[in-house]
């Protein structure tokens, strides 16, 4: 099979953990469609042709099992993992320099977690060409909860999330500067829960790519129908349609879609009057069967006046979550006379994808006049209709 274009890679897979949370289930040999787990994890990395070899650290029992079962690209090197995460790295990184020696140290080492069965080979592309760039890289996604720092059973404060993200696997990196990073004092020394955090320590700049929602690690036993559901495309998915619309009041600025629009007059309600963020967070609500965001938010004395509608939708996205579902993609059209938000559409989409904890990839903005009809297209009002599907959760 030929090789994708990019720099050579090769994959280290680290699947010698315990399972532990998983209640006594191996979840590595736990069957999703006709192969194990970590069978999906391994083959993952070799989709798109871009790796080259392969080397799986895990016990001896998963080894055989998929040996057995014949899944495996031809150049799988098995070694047997240690007690943390790094030394299983370590184990396999060892095995690879002397499976695939790389003098130069040029070639791309991915390190993927074999809990992770549903990573596609568009993002292992990402990766392979971030570090062909740049010398490391991670898929990673925007926190999408309001986080909270806890001392006991008391909250001590809200962080802010607006620069934290959630790493994924592959994080990827130039064999020579992971030959540096592992034959150091912080190697040595620390205990490190992922490759990029090593890095790190060792000053060798990570860069990130966009990661993919679907790229699930199993955890727990409720994971492992989720990564079925991805795996065999039958994902359970229902569909909300929002729709709201607010006169313009007085004062300014204008809040449309998580976005601040500074010279256009704010629009009238109880909130701040983002009727975008309205429309998508009642789609929600609507997919999930979980009422609306009146009944939620009713417009009285319980509902602080002028509250940012972010705070709404964020507590929408956790009444989704309690109740097993996630938000899978979301199309919005903003119907408004004035102000013209061509210039708006790509930001108001990041937002709004920040807030659901989408990509920018899964949310569509797109505006209209109206004809220029109606209160929106007099300039009068601006509305939003939003539909939003979702998916299991869990």
């Amino acid at each position: 099979m030929a090789r994708s274009p990019g720099p050579p890679a090769d994959a280290i897979i680290v699947a010698a953990g315990a399972s532990t949370r998983m209640g006594g289930i191996d979840k590595l040999l736990a069957p999703i469609g006709d192969r194990p787990l970590l069978a999906h994890s391994v083959l993952a990395m070799t989709a798109g042709s871009a790796v080259d070899s392969i080397v799986v650290v895990t016990t001896e029992a998963r080894r055989d099992a998929l040996v057995a079962g014949g899944w495996l690209p031809g150049p799988t090197v098995f070694v047997t993992g240690g007690p943390r995460r790094q030394d299983s790295v370590r184990a396999g990184f060892d095995a690879l320099e002397r499976s695939t020696p790389d003098p130069t140290g040029e070639r791309v080492v991915l390190i993927h977690d074999g809990a992770r069965p549903a990573a596609t080979s568009s993002l292992v592309d990402a990766v392979i060409a971030a570090v062909d760039r740049y010398g490391a890289a991670i898929p990673a996604l925007p926190v999408g909860e309001t986080l909270k720092r806890v001392s006991g059973d008391r909250i001590e404060a809200t962080v802010d999330r607006g620069d934290l993200v959630a790493a994924q696997t592959p994080q990827g990196v130039r064999r020579r500067l992971l030959r540096e990073a592992l034959a150091s004092e912080n190697a040595r020394d620390g205990t490190w829960t992922d490759e990029a955090a090593l890095l790190e320590a060792c000053r060798i700049a990570v860069h990130v790519v966009p990661g993919d929602p679907a790229n699930l690690k199993v955890t727990v036993p409720a994971d492992l129908e989720r990564a079925a559901s991805i795996l065999t495309g039958n994902a359970p998915l229902r569909t909300g349609i929002g729709h709201d619309v607010h006169p313009f009041g007085p004062g300014e600025p204008l809040r449309l879609g998580g976005v601040e629009i500074v010279g256009a007059p704010r629009l009238h309600g109880h909130s701040d009057g983002d009727v975008a963020l309205h429309a998508v967070a009642d789609a929600l609500l609507g997919a999930a069967s979980l009422g609306d965001l009146g009944r939620l938010f009713p417009a009285g004395p319980e509902t602080p006046r002028g509250i940012d509608s972010r705070s709404l939708l964020d507590t929408v996205v956790s009444r989704l979550r309690d109740a097993g579902w996630r938000p899978a993609s979301i199309d919005l059209t903003v119907v408004a006379g004035r102000p013209k938000l061509a210039g708006y559409l790509d930001t108001m989409a990041g937002e709004i994808g920040r807030a659901v904890g989408l990509p920018a990839s899964a949310v569509a903005v797109k505006a209209s006049t109206g004809n220029l009809e109606g209160p929106e297209g007099a300039g009068r009002a601006i509305s939003a209709l939003a539909v939003a599907t979702i998916e299991t959760a869990r």
